[in-house]
């Protein structure tokens, strides 16, 4: 590399860092990446389901609510029974089963596994929305796992 362009590739990077100072400085930091909608079946009453859609959008994510229950759309994406949930999401093409933690959901859509989607089997005390004052901050340990397109699974992330 010769002098001349030893001077412009840091030209170039100061003139880049200097414009990344001065957006962050005056609070216009550069757009986020726009997640995908993701669509939520759930009982009308589950109050659980209600505070893990409210973390969610709480962490950016766009959520679009059906107070129908979860069955249909467990059995329509897929989802083996044996890792079922209170509530059923669609998102990226991903189904997500119950109490899956946000930053597992934005990991699956950043590296998009062959795979049904991401699920918690069950509902465990202290995953997001099941993790409210009633349950006086116990935290049982959980699995997310990523359901195969077999039906199989694996864990995606562990929570002790």
């Amino acid at each position: 590399m010769s002098t001349d362009q030893t001077f412009v590739s840091r030209r170039h990077l100061l003139t880049g860092s200097a414009a990344t100072l001065l957006l962050l400085a005056s609070g216009r930091a550069p757009a986020a990446v726009r997640l995908p909608k993701m669509q939520v079946w759930k009982d009308p009453s589950c109050g659980c389901c209600k505070d893990w859609i409210a973390l969610l959008q709480k962490d950016g994510f766009e959520v679009e609510t059906f107070e129908t229950g979860n069955t249909a759309a467990r059995a329509r994406l897929k989802v083996p029974e044996q890792f079922g949930s209170c509530h059923t999401a669609l998102i990226g093409g991903y189904a997500i089963e119950g109490h899956v933690p946000p930053s597992d959901i934005r990991e699956l859509l950043k590296e998009k596994p062959d795979a049904i989607g991401l699920a918690v089997p069950g509902m465990p005390v202290g995953s997001p929305g099941m993790d409210g004052p009633a349950y006086n901050g116990r935290r049982d340990p959980y699995d997310v796992v990523l359901v195969l397109r077999d039906g199989r699974a694996r864990v995606w992330a562990r929570y002790r």
